[in-house]
C-alpha cells in the first residue's frame, strides 16, 4: 500500500466538518486560557478563552474538566499550525440572540450579573449576550455613582432588540416603577386618617422630611415634627432613620404626616399645672418688642408681655432678658381652648399691687399671630 493511499484512508476515517458548522467535542485538556477538544477529525480542536466566553476574568480550569461534552462552532478547519479553531462563546451568542427575542417579544423578566460599569449605563450579559442598561433607566431616581452595581445581579427588561447592530438595550426603571406603583395601591388600600405607621426617612429638607411608607412618601413637616419647637430638621432627622408617624391626611396622592401624638400631647394635664396663679420656671425661647416666649416645657410656650417683665418701664424685652435665660413668673392667664397662657414677674415682685393695676397691665396679644408674624421675619 503506499504512503499516499495509507494518508488517504486515514483521512477517510474522520468525519469532515466545515466552517460554521456546529460539532460535539469531549475536553481532553484545559489550561486557564485554553480547552482542547476531540471533535472526531484528524486534528484535536482547540478553544481559547477569548472564544469561550466575553468574562475575561474567568478561569477555564474552575468551569470546564476533563471529559465534559460540549457543543462548538467551527471558526476555521485549518490554521497556520494546522489545527482546528472552535467557538463556544459564539455558539452560545446565536443561541442568546434567540433567547433574548423572546424574551423582548414577551416581555420577560431577566436576571443577570453587571459585568461593567460605565459612565453612561451597566453592562450585563445572557447568554454570551451584552445588554446595555442606560443609567437613566437603570433606576426611577436619578444615581450619580452606579459602581454600586458592579458584580450585582439585577433584574430588567429588554426594550430595544437589534441583532444586525449588535444593539440590545435593557430597562431596570421600568420594573421598579411598576413596583412602587403596586406597592403604592397597596399602601392606600391600607392606610387612613389617624393610622400610626412605621416608615424609613428619605429626605430632609429645611421645611420637613420625605417619609417613605413602602410605596408612596409622605411629607412631615416641620409644624408636625414635634409638639416642641423644631429649628432645623436636618439636625433632628437623618437619611435611613425609621420613624413612627402618624397619618394627618391623605389628599390624592399625598400623604401628610404627624409626630404630634396624642397622647404625648404636653396640653392635656396643663390645666392642672398651669393654673392661675401658679408660679412657673422656663427659659427665654424668642422675643419681640412687644414680649418675650417663654418655652415652660416642649410644646408649651407662654407668653410674657414687655409690661409684666419689671415694675419700671422697659422699652424692649431685649433690653433686660436673652435667648436661653432662666426665669420665674406667676401664671396670670391661662386660656386652653385656644393654647395661650401669660405670664408675669412684675405680679411675683409686686404683690401689693392693686388688682386694677394688674387689669390695666394685662395686654391681650394673639400669640399664634404673634409667632407667625415672628417666624416670617
Amino acid at each position: 500500500m503506499s504512503e499516499q493511499s495509507f494518508e488517504q484512508m486515514l483521512n477517510e476515517s474522520f468525519k469532515t466538518i466545515h466552517t460554521g458548522e456546529v460539532v460535539e467535542g469531549t475536553v481532553i485538556s484545559v489550561k486557564p486560557d485554553e480547552i482542547i477538544l476531540n471533535i472526531g477529525y484528524k486534528s484535536d480542536g482547540v478553544l481559547t478563552k477569548n472564544e469561550y466566553s466575553n468574562d475575561n476574568s474567568i478561569d477555564l480550569t474552575q468551569v470546564v474538566k476533563e471529559g465534559d461534552t460540549m457543543d462548538v462552532k467551527v471558526l476555521k478547519t485549518n490554521d497556520a499550525d494546522g489545527q482546528v479553531i472552535l467557538s463556544y462563546k459564539r455558539l452560545a451568542l446565536d443561541r442568546g440572540n434567540k433567547r433574548i427575542e423572546e424574551a423582548y417579544n414577551n416581555q420577560e423578566v431577566l436576571t443577570a450579573k453587571v459585568v461593567q460599569v460605565l459612565d453612561g449605563g451597566l453592562t450585563v450579559v445572557v447568554d454570551e449576550v451584552r445588554i446595555f442598561i442606560p443609567a437613566s433607566l437603570v433606576s426611577d431616581t436619578y444615581e450619580k455613582d452606579l459602581s454600586k452595581y458592579e458584580g450585582q445581579e439585577i433584574q430588567f427588561v429588554v426594550t430595544e432588540y437589534n441583532p444586525k447592530r449588535r444593539r440590545y438595550i435593557g430597562n431596570r426603571k421600568m420594573l421598579i416603577t411598576a413596583e412602587k406603583a403596586e406597592q403604592a395601591k397597596k399602601l392606600f388600600e391600607t392606610i387612613g386618617v389617624g393610622d400610626v405607621v412605621e416608615g424609613t426617612v428619605k429626605n430632609v429638607t429645611d421645611f420637613g422630611a420625605f417619609i417613605d411608607l413602602g410605596g408612596a412618601d409622605g411629607l412631615l413637616h416641620i409644624s408636625e415634627m414635634s409638639w416642641g419647637r423644631v429649628e432645623n430638621p436636618k439636625k433632628t432627622f437623618k437619611v435611613g432613620d425609621t420613624v413612627k408617624v402618624q397619618i394627618k391626611g391623605i389628599d390624592g396622592s399625598k400623604i401628610a404626616l404627624s409626630r404630634k401624638f396624642d397622647d404625648e400631647n404636653p396640653w392635656k394635664d396643663a390645666d392642672s399645672k398651669y393654673a392661675v396663679g401658679n408660679e412657673v420656671t422656663g427659659k427665654v425661647a424668642r422675643m419681640t418688642d412687644f414680649g418675650a416666649f417663654i418655652e415652660l416645657e416642649p410644646g408649651i410656650d407662654a407668653l410674657l408681655h414687655v409690661s409684666q417683665i419689671a415694675r419700671e418701664h422697659i422699652e424692649k424685652p431685649s433690653d433686660v432678658l436673652s435667648i436661653g435665660q432662666e426665669v420665674t413668673a406667676k401664671i396670670v392667664d391661662f386660656n386652653e381652648a385656644d393654647r395661650k397662657i401669660s405670664l408675669s414677674i412684675k405680679a411675683l415682685t409686686a404683690p401689693e399691687q392693686t388688682e386694677a393695676e394688674e387689669d390695666g397691665d394685662v395686654v391681650s396679644v394673639d400669640i399664634e399671630k404673634a409667632i407667625a408674624e415672628q417666624d416670617a421675619e
